[in-house]
């Protein structure tokens, strides 16, 4: 079995700095593609391992030859590795990437977001097809709340708004994809911001105790599952697309390897990435058998 374990804070932090100091001081830690090899990368985040540890096994399943560089680092450092071949492919979340790439884009559906990256990346690069799965800010409130006022969607809070309380982050206060955005496309104005952690646990609590009755989580925590949190939909889409998606350097994609990983983004959804992450946080099992067991669920090992 293989194991797949994340780095000390020691061990991730010289990795990163001997990384980042190859990306600005020439290629002695960026020796390119290795024939015949696909070298999945990842960032340092346990989703994000996982779902590169989900390539991987899937990758290596159809006999391909695979390494894996896992916990690299951050976005700036993983880019650069990708764009020199040392990392032939890993999992990207196809907003994110854009907003790296041009801080002023305003694409929110998937089709938007990945004609614009289409658009943006360099030759040598190129995204794959991107998963259902999105890891995103969303409005969640308890079940007891969306079941009291029939809640599915954002759009069904009109009526309710103007007595509630909504949480989130200090900054959800005033960037776009926040309360100004909630205001402009859905015409909402709460009673209250409560300004609380940024999706972590003292907005779970805040949430649990009914100090807010909205607040913004993200679409993978395993909270979601533990406390039966409610999911607001976002048909306007004041929260652009997050899809999990391949980003990988071309010469390295074989037409296997291409077609293995475009499948697995085609049985990866959102529900099943927040159950593997609750395994994973809530249950203590390791990344490598929660990554092959849904491999296995799916037909793909």
């Amino acid at each position: 079995m293989r194991k797949t374990a994340l780095l000390p804070v020691a061990a991730l932090t010289l990795t990163t700095t001997l990384a980042a100091a190859a990306c600005t001081s020439g290629n002695p830690l960026l020796p390119g593609p290795k024939k015949g090899q696909i070298t999945v990368g990842s960032a340092n985040f346990p989703e994000n391992v996982l779902l590169a540890d989900i390539y991987a096994s899937a990758l290596s399943a159809k006999g391909l030859k695979v390494s894996t560089k896992f916990n690299v680092g951050s976005r700036e450092v993983l880019y650069q590795q990708v764009q020199s071949g040392s990392i032939s492919v890993l999992p990207e979340y196809n907003g994110a990437l854009l907003g790296y790439l041009d801080a002023k884009s305003r694409a929110a559906s998937t089709e938007e977001v990945n004609a614009e990256l289409a658009a943006r990346l360099p030759p040598p690069m190129e995204i794959l097809d991107s998963s259902p799965a999105e890891d995103k800010n969303a409005l969640v409130t308890s079940s007891a709340t969306a079941t009291k006022n029939h809640l599915e969607s954002i759009a069904d809070l009109a009526p309710y708004a103007a007595s509630m309380t909504i949480g989130g982050p200090p900054e959800f206060k005033t960037r776009y994809q926040g309360l100004p955005g909630l205001k402009d496309k859905y015409g909402l104005t709460f009673k209250d911001f409560a300004s609380l952690d940024t999706a972590g646990p003292i907005t779970v609590k805040a949430l649990v105790d009914d100090t807010v009755q909205v607040a913004t989580l993200f679409t993978t925590d395993p909270n979601l599952v533990t406390h039966d949190f409610k999911v607001l939909t976002d048909p306007e889409q004041v929260f652009s697309a997050q899809n999990v998606t391949p980003l990988a350097y071309r010469a390295s994609m074989t037409p296997v390897a291409v077609q293995t990983l475009n499948t697995v983004s085609a049985k990866l959804n959102t529900a099943a990435l927040v159950d593997m992450m609750a395994k994973i946080q809530n249950e203590k099992k390791d990344i490598d058998v929660v990554a092959d067991a849904w491999l296995k669920s799916v037909g793909l090992r």
